[in-house]
């Protein structure tokens, strides 16, 4: 059953302030993707073509109750949790190293899922390596664990534009160090932030490739900038479904939720595109949910998907917090 707050929220009788319904929007958005992709994670795009997923479900590949999100919105509310009280790289690693430790903004107080480069770069923070210098920077550790957590960092940039780049980096290099998790997580903070400024979803995506050219070229970094030529060069959304990777490389995550958001005109459809691409289902889906929820708003989250959430009220409170101590 819904609780007072979300019954409001849900009929329009709770007011709220628009900068608190945009952070509340993308940390919904982020989590009920995240949560929808779970149960079927791993399992192929041909699967998941002749039985798609269009629904929340449960149990299945983790054996999760429906609603149950994963590493990826875990390691979002810990970030969030962190910029609550300003920008500190020790403690958004701290925040890591609690919750692979206690639990910490799990579920269910423990940690079901986890990538092996971010389990690495945890591990050597807990053993006394500084967060900012604990990521992997090997190019075969390209995973999408950075990605998929940058989300609420998005929030906090709206106020300091003119050093992003150098933050968005130093986020990421928390677990991963190399710089095409950088630069993938400063295109998805670029793309997003000018969702977030209320400009349509195509001219986010030109204002995006003009931005991040212009910047890695003025730093002398055009060559790393090869990797993404399908997005900065050209329309990714223009290509067919088959040539479209859902993978857990970095690159791969970033193509298909730029391709599932910019394909499709709402959130549902748009997060039921990424997963059904299969693979890296939840975290896929996570990407593209932040981004849509951003854009399409907490009220075009199908209302029953938010029900099943585990921890909402958690979340709602997170998301009041943060967008208090932002923009308060």
């Amino acid at each position: 059953m819904l609780d007072f707050y979300f019954q409001n929220l849900l009929y329009g009788k709770l007011k709220i302030s628009k900068k608190h319904y945009k952070v509340l929007s993308g940390l919904f958005g982020l989590c009920v993707a995240d949560a929808l992709g779970v149960p079927v994670e791993f399992i192929s795009r041909k699967e998941l073509k002749n039985k798609p997923i269009n629904d929340m479900l449960g149990y299945m590949v983790h054996y999760q109750p429906p609603g149950t999100w994963s590493d990826d919105s875990s390691m979002s509310f810990c970030l969030a949790e962190s910029l609550c009280n300003g920008f500190d790289i020790a403690d958004i690693g701290n925040n890591f190293c609690k919750w692979l430790d206690e639990g910490y903004w799990t579920p269910y107080g423990r940690v079901f899922d986890i990538g092996n480069t971010t389990l690495n770069a945890i591990t050597k923070i807990k053993n006394g390596i500084e967060a900012e210098k604990a990521g992997d920077i090997a190019v075969y550790n390209n995973g999408n664990g950075s990605l998929m957590r940058i989300l609420p960092l998005v929030y906090y940039l709206e106020n300091y534009e003119e050093n992003r780049f150098d933050m968005v980096h130093k986020v990421s290099g928390i677990t991963h160090g190399h710089i095409y998790s950088k630069i993938a997580c400063s295109i998805y903070v670029e793309f997003a932030l000018n969702l977030l400024k209320g400009n349509d979803p195509i001219k986010s995506y030109i204002n995006m490739q003009k931005t991040i050219l212009e910047y890695y070229t003025s730093k002398g970094l055009q060559k790393d900038l090869d990797v993404f030529h399908r997005i900065l060069n050209n329309d990714i959304f223009l290509l067919s479904i088959n040539e479209i990777n859902s993978s857990g490389y970095v690159i791969h995550t970033l193509e298909a939720a730029l391709w599932s958001f910019l394909n499709s005109r709402n959130y549902k459809d748009a997060v039921l595109a990424a997963i059904n691409l299969g693979n890296d289902t939840d975290t896929t889906g996570a990407v593209t949910g932040g981004i849509a929820g951003i854009y399409y708003g907490y009220n075009n989250i199908p209302q029953k998907w938010i029900n099943t959430i585990t921890r909402k009220n958690d979340i709602l409170n997170l998301s009041l917090k943060l967008s208090k101590s932002i923009y308060e």
